[in-house]
């Protein structure tokens, strides 16, 4: 899942499955081993504080601060894989919502 849109990159968030973690850019895993099974992801991007929080499960898993300000949209689903990775990726979403204050 991507958030696009930054003073001065890409994106604002990036979330990657990597040997079935979920990380945020790779990095600070948010929910551990999710292959297999169904996870809740709820992301807010409170733009006028400039901070992203995600969520999984309903329990808070990260505050981070985004990346400036920008024209934002998101993106969800299997971008690509790592070298070496298997040639079979999936992804699949049910009850996406968006909500704009």
């Amino acid at each position: 899942m991507q958030v696009f849109g930054a003073a001065n990159e890409a994106t604002t968030l990036q979330l990657r499955v990597i040997n079935g973690d979920l990380k945020y850019y790779g990095n600070n895993v948010v929910a551990a081993n999710i292959y297999s099974r169904w996870v809740r992801l709820n992301v807010i991007h409170n733009v006028g504080a400039g901070k992203v929080t995600i969520f999984i499960d309903g329990d808070q898993k990260l505050v981070v601060n985004d990346h400036g300000r920008a024209t934002f949209y998101f993106k969800y689903g299997v971008y690509g894989a790592l070298s070496g990775s298997t040639n079979y990726v999936e992804s699949r979403w049910k009850g996406i919502k968006l909500f704009k204050k």
